[in-house]
Order: C-alpha cells, then structure tokens, then sequence
C-alpha cells in the first residue's frame, strides 16, 4: 500500500519543503509513504524504474515550472507500463489552467493550491473508498497550527550537502502581477515559538545553512528581529562554526531597529534577495506593484556601504509598458549602487498570474513552451529580446560569477548597460553561444574585446590575469562566504513553495 511523493529538483542541492510537508501530514498513512526526490535531466525509464521499485499504488508528483516537460513524460510512461498506479499532481505549474495540459489529461488527479490536508485525504478516499469521482480537488487551505510543520524530515544527508528551506509565514499581501503570490489574499504567519524550536531543533543537528521561502520576510518587523536574533545568538555561541542565513526582503521597508540588527552580522553569514524589477514608475503602477523607488535606492545603498549582507538583486526584462530604454536607467541604476549580484530575469506567463491580461494592450508574446519567457512586447521586438536573454546569461558568466572583479568597471565604465550590450553581442557574434564557453576562452575573448575598444593588448591581457592569477582553465576557488551565497542562490524558482503534491 505504498504510497511515493516524488519530483524533479532543478538540482540535488534542492531539497522539496513542498514534499516534507505531505509526509508530515499524512496521519496515519505516513508510515506507508515514501519520499523519493529526483533531480531534472534524469533518463525517464531510469526514474519510472526507481519508482516502481517500492510497488506503490499511489503516486503524487510535485510539478513547477522547471520539471513539467520531464516529468509529463515520467507519468506517461508509468501509465504505459503500470497503469494500475494512480498517479496524483500536484504544485503551482498545474493548479492553474489545468485543462489544457497534457500532465493533467494523463493523470488520475489534481490537487490544487495547497495539498496539506487535502492531498492526505485523496490517498484515505483512493485506497480505502469511496473512489473520487471528481479529478479536480481545490485544496483547503487550513488554519497554520492545523499544519504539521516538517523541518524534522531533513535527513542528516540533507543537512550535511542540500540547502533547507523554511518558512516562517506564508502567503504575500502585495499584487505584484507577474508573481503567483499576487493571487494570496495576505500573509500568514506560523506560529513563531513553535518555529523557533524547530529552527533550534535542526541548528542542534547540524544545519548551517538556511533559506527562507518567506515573500516578505521584513513585513512584520517584530518577527523578522526575533528569527534574526536567534541567528546572531547562534554565532556568538559558535564563531567558529557560523551558520548562513538567506531572506527574501521588501526594498523600500528597512527601519533602524531592523537596520542595527543587520549591523551585527559578520560577514559570509547574510544574504539578502531583494527585489526591485523595475525602477520605471508607469511600469509598477501598470503591474500593481507599489514600491517607493528612492527608498529602495536608498536602503539598498545603506545595505552596501553599512552590512555585511550579500545583496542579490532582481530586475525583470519585458515588463508591460517597458522599453529597453526604460530598463537599461533602471540596470544602470542598480549597477551604481553596487549590489554583489544583479539577477536579470526575462519575464515569464506563470499559469494563474494575472500578467496575461495586458496581453492585447501591450502586444505580449509569450514562448508556449516552459518556462513561458516573454519573446516580445509593443516595446521590445523579438529580435531585441533575444539581445536582451543572451545579456543576461553572459552578465552571469561575467558579473555575478565574481571572476572578473578587476575587468567588470572597465567593461561597464560610465554607461553599464550599453557597454555590456555591446560585450553581449561581440561575444555572440564571436562564439555563436551562450552556454558551454570555457573559462581560459571567455577570459581571452573579454581580453580581445577591451582591445577592440581601444585598450591597449597587453593592458587589456593583464588586467583579466589579475582576476584570474594564471587559473583561467579552471574555476577560481570561492571563499566560505562566496561558496554560502552560491548554494543559497541555487534555489529553485521563486513559486517553488509549498504548493506541490
């Protein structure tokens, strides 16, 4: 009577909350259910094979954005073979215009939204009747102390090698129109004892290295001091063990009591994700997005020049109503107030946002295929997005992977975004390729680009040596803090949240 909960990470180093979740919420049945993660790139037959393994009767995949291709083909290919396995889905990729996926018309059931209580109760009804006559089962969204929290469902070998994500509230009160938390009426806090324990519970095991899934972890000021003064206890106690914290926070709410506790981490040990998306007024009004522009300016630049904090910032590309004009004063913006990193995202149709409905007045179009990234608007022709999309891969190659510290200013110099463009398409036009540029041949191209624009050849070979140190052929080895920030980074899609099955 086995039943399996299952999906593919974007990478091992991700461990599913959704999942622990519905195993610490399944009553009775958790001693017949089994957690079995999988990692995206995997051959299909190999993981239907390890599936079946545990004759399971039922099976409930969690499916994002980033998995539903393989994992359409991993429930196709178990109704071929054991069609006698009911197959139930789960997450934000199919709670949302399920009819017209194909995942959906395979599978036996949906849950929708939230699976806590609800998908525990599919299972009773499956295995013990009577059998459900509806696919399609909305989930109830319960009361927060009715869940079972799962953070004691870390393995040790989670501990030991995966990020742990926690949060400390669900749920987002602002509308942002591209983000599938606009559709949450407010946020809803856990109760903060009772997470505090478990936070302690798994600091007690081991656990170094924790990231928050929280839309707005500075919401509530008296609750964001409290989880960080947990950390700050934890780092006195154990300097020399440090643990590493990351929070997704509100650019434009940073009051001074929040402020002098971030004071106190040292560094390596806080990182900060903040999202600014656009700095262009119209385009906030037009997506719902209410955020004072000269705040978030301000506290991000108080962040660098006060904290230790890694700032990892976002901005979005193909935004309603953005020309690339309009983008590149926001980048060049957000280049001079120096955040660690700059995560230029393309915008993605996440199914449920209510971004579709500017469709018709700003000419969106959006790729059918996942992760649905904006090909063009009104503003921005095809052609330039897809200018836009290699700038982005190539300023992670360059920028945010921290190997060219010395060479980035003198790429950038005094206008950043039409210089890299400029380095964008040079490297496009030289290598016919974004991705699988090795290091020794990017760091020579970057040289001969700096050339072409007029520094002298040997000024140009030194100043990219002097980041690299005669190691170009292999990658530059990361502090302790740089190597925290990656794994911390490597986090799944940002509607990766508890809404898996």
């Amino acid at each position: 009577m086995t039943i399996l909960l299952s999906t593919l990470n974007a990478r091992y180093t991700h461990a599913s909350l959704g999942l622990r979740y519905l195993l610490a919420n399944m009553g009775e049945l958790q001693g017949v259910t089994r957690l079995q993660e999988f990692v995206i790139g995997a051959k299909t037959a190999d993981v239907v094979e390890r599936l079946l393994t545990h004759s399971p009767r039922i099976i409930g995949f969690g499916v994002y954005i980033w998995n539903v291709e393989e994992t359409t083909r991993v429930v196709a290919l178990l109704k071929h073979v054991a069609p006698q396995v009911t197959i139930v889905l789960g997450g934000p990729e199919v709670s949302y215009e399920p009819q017209e996926q194909q995942i959906v018309q395979l599978a036996d059931y949906l849950v929708t939204g939230w699976g806590d209580i609800t998908f525990p109760q599919l299972c009773r009804q499956i295995l013990n009747g009577p059998k459900p006559l509806m696919k399609i089962h909305a989930g109830v969204q319960p009361p927060l102390d009715d869940i079972a929290l799962p953070y004691g469902l870390y393995t040790e070998q989670d501990i030991a090698h995966r990020t742990l994500y926690v949060e400390a509230s669900r749920g987002c009160p602002f509308k942002c129109e591209f983000c599938l938390s606009s559709l949450d009426k407010t946020a809803w806090p856990f109760d903060l004892d009772k997470f505090l324990g478990e936070l302690e519970s798994l600091h007690a095991r081991g656990a170094r290295l924790f990231k928050f899934v929280d839309r707005t972890f500075n919401l509530n000021i008296k609750s964001s001091l409290r989880i960080m003064q947990f950390f700050l206890d934890k780092l006195a106690a154990h300097p020399e063990d440090p643990v590493f914290a990351h929070f997704e926070v509100v650019p434009d709410h940073l009051p001074d009591a929040l402020k002098e506790a971030i004071r106190k981490f040292p560094p390596g040990t806080l990182q900060f994700e903040i999202g600014i998306q656009s700095f262009n007024p119209e385009v906030q009004a037009t997506i719902s997005r209410k955020q004072n522009n000269d705040k978030s300016a301000d506290n991000i630049r108080w962040l660098r020049e006060h904290s230790h904090a890694h700032l990892h910032v976002d901005l979005i590309a193909g935004l309603p109503g953005e020309d690339i004009a309009s983008f590149a004063q926001g980048f060049d913006r957000l280049v001079a107030l120096a955040p660690h990193e700059i995560q230029f995202g393309i915008l993605k149709r996440l199914r449920g946002t209510p971004i579709i409905r500017h469709t018709e007045a700003f000419g969106l179009v959006f790729d059918p295929y996942p992760p649905y990234s904006i090909l063009a608007t009104d503003r921005i022709d095809f052609a330039a997005m897809q200018r836009l999309m290699r700038f982005a891969r190539y300023w992670d190659l360059v920028a945010n992977s921290g190997r060219f510290a010395h060479t980035l200013p003198a790429i950038l110099g005094d206008a950043p975004f039409v210089n890299f463009m400029a380095l964008s398409d040079w490297l496009y036009a030289n290598t016919d390729a974004t991705h699988r540029i090795a290091l020794d041949k990017l760091a020579a191209l970057v040289a001969r680009w700096l050339n072409s624009r007029g520094m002298d050849r040997k000024e140009a070979d030194a100043l990219v040596d002097s980041d690299y140190a005669g190691q170009a052929h292999k990658a530059r080895p990361r502090s302790e803090k740089t190597e925290k920030a990656a794994k911390a980074d490597a986090a799944p899609q940002r509607q990766a949240r508890h809404l898996a099955a």
